[in-house]
């Protein structure tokens, strides 16, 4: 594909220097052949508008590079080049070649409804959960409803921002034929993940009192919240384990088997967690703590399954011993660690506006808000069965320099997760108490429940769009827009809920800021993406190939 793009003899830097078959003093022919291909890909990295296919590109000739140099010599003439030669065409794998050349729409939805399926299972097992604890009472639920949305921030932090790294840098290394790098990447990915993971373990077992009062737990609900996450913190490492496998498979455009083993776990997890918070014959009653170590055990017994999948050669990525490289964990975590900040956005604007709902309105109202803020939650795992078939199309795509393509896949993606969010989110509005009245009956719980989903379950749509783009901007490896309009979202959420509260007095204008914040970040997302801003030239290229020099797609 890309020789088909080369540039005149006379663009060359040496092709007026010599001719056709002429000799090359101190190579061998052979050698010179791969030396002057791996020139002709430096040529079009430096062409290049995509930092990402400019980085492949270069790579390329620096392999053809070194396989002149290993090229075997007999008399001083060169020996054929074996058949799997850099310098030859790449066999493509089927899967790899099934997200390059297949219909948008069905092969977007074949890859992710497995993957929806399998989150809405989640998430209906999530409640199933949080029904049986909202069975020990009111500030059981309270408790819940503090740690819930730390737990679901180390779940997007694991999954969805640094999986999202995972998953593009192994789609962009098999898009663009690099099979021995998206190998070396399974190990790295591994590493970043488990070390992330106790790091976030040991500061969560350390602040976590001092977090839950802040945000406004106190007497019995903060005793909830400490039991509840003292076991799940202490063992979420393995949450970042079985990310990290799951997003492997997903990078190579597998959304199946990650689905399969997270939906048996989510399954085991239905009559595990009443067994463990009730008790039955020798099993003693934990309570609430016994909700947490029903989700450590079953995620355990997920990454076990998902590592022997990737152990066993499964995989088209699979696992090997390789020397770590900075090279290998930056492609990671030049997605992944700017995404995380995304996610921390995200999170942060929920932990600060359910300290500001308990400051206003105390814990019955953070019950309310909790749950139905779980809803709004609970579109995450949801958008992200749509999100990780994006990441992979839209990686494997631009690393192998389909521009337009990629960009009809993100735009796809944002409609049909629009329609899924805006459905649930006026179905909520519409008959608030139907979700409630599940958990609690208590009135000061469902008045402000009701309240947030009201006001803010119209605007679910927006939610669900920006965050699809987001998905899909991992896949290009582009993510400042999303980053800066998770950041307007933020201080409309926050700042505009404080003030709000401050001018008007009552809950309903924290929600009603919290609305705003999420049409903002929808709107504001999908006009960027629209845009083509994934595809504009860095500065260092303006300046250095000509200011006025005309921005496209297809350059």
């Amino acid at each position: 594909m890309l020789l088909d793009e080369m540039p005149s003899r006379s663009d060359h830097p040496i092709g007026s220097e010599r001719t056709e078959g002429s000799p090359v003093p101190g190579d061998n022919r052979e050698a010179a052949r791969l030396r002057e291909l791996a020139l002709w890909y430096r040529v079009f990295a430096e062409r290049a508008g995509n930092p990402t296919i400019s980085e492949a590109r270069l790579h390329m000739a620096e392999e053809l590079e070194r396989e002149a140099d290993r090229v075997p010599r007999v008399n001083g003439e060169s020996q054929p080049v074996a058949a799997e030669s850099v310098g030859a065409p790449r066999a493509i794998d089927p899967r790899t070649r099934l997200l390059l050349e297949a219909p948008i729409l069905p092969t977007l939805l074949r890859l992710a409804w497995p993957n929806i399926a399998v989150m809405l299972v989640m998430a209906s097992t999530g409640l199933i959960e949080t029904w049986w604890v909202s069975r020990l009472g009111t500030d059981a639920l309270a408790g819940i409803a503090l740690v819930f949305p730390l737990y679901m921030m180390m779940q997007m932090l694991s999954a969805g921002a640094m999986g999202g790294g995972i998953s593009s840098a192994i789609a962009r290394a098999l898009g663009g034929g690099r099979r021995a790098d998206a190998d070396a990447l399974v190990l790295h990915a591994i590493v970043i993940n488990l070390t992330i993971g106790i790091v976030c373990s040991a500061l969560v077992l350390v602040f976590g009192p001092v977090l839950y009062r802040t945000m406004g737990g106190e007497g019995a609900s903060l005793k909830a919240a400490l039991d509840y996450s003292n076991i799940v913190f202490a063992g979420t490492v393995l949450v970042w384990l079985m990310n990290a496998l799951a997003s492997v498979i997903r990078g190579s455009g597998n959304m199946w088997v990650p689905s399969v083993w997270i939906c048996v776990g989510v399954v085991l997890l239905v009559p595990l967690s009443p067994l463990l918070i009730f008790g039955l014959g020798p099993v003693p009653a934990l309570g609430i703590a016994g909700a947490g170590a029903a989700v450590v055990a079953t995620t355990a017994l997920t990454a076990l399954a998902l590592g022997w999948y990737i152990a066993a050669g499964r995989s088209v990525a699979h696992f090997r011993w390789a020397r770590l490289r900075w090279a290998s964990f930056a492609d990671i975590l030049r997605v992944g660690a700017v995404a995380s900040i995304s996610t921390f956005q995200t999170s942060l604007a929920v932990l600060l506006t359910t300290g500001l709902v308990g400051v206003a309105a105390g814990p019955e109202a953070i019950a309310g808000y909790g749950t139905g803020n779980r809803l709004e939650f609970l579109l995450v795992p949801l958008v992200f069965g749509l999100g990780a078939p994006l990441v992979a199309l839209v990686g494997t795509n631009i690393g192998a320099g389909q521009k337009e393509r990629a960009l009809r896949i993100a735009l796809t993606g944002g409609v049909i997760a629009f329609a899924l969010s805006e459905a649930i989110g006026l179905a909520a509005a519409i008959w608030p108490t139907a979700w409630l009245g599940l958990f609690d009956d208590h009135p000061r719980m469902l008045a402000a429940g009701a309240a947030y989903l009201r006001h803010v379950g119209p605007a679910f749509g927006f939610f669900g769009l920006g965050l699809s783009l987001y998905f899909a901007s991992q896949g290009a490896g582009r993510l400042l827009w999303p980053l800066s309009a998770g950041l307007v979202r933020l201080v409309i959420a926050v700042g505009g809920g404080w003030l709000a509260f401050w001018l008007v007095g009552t809950v309903d204008a924290i929600f009603a800021a919290l609305a705003a914040a999420l049409v903002t970040y929808g709107v504001m997302l999908s006009a960027a993406v629209a845009s083509g801003v994934w595809f504009w030239r860095p500065l260092g290229a303006v300046f250095a190939n000509g200011i006025f020099a005309r921005r496209g797609l297809a350059r």
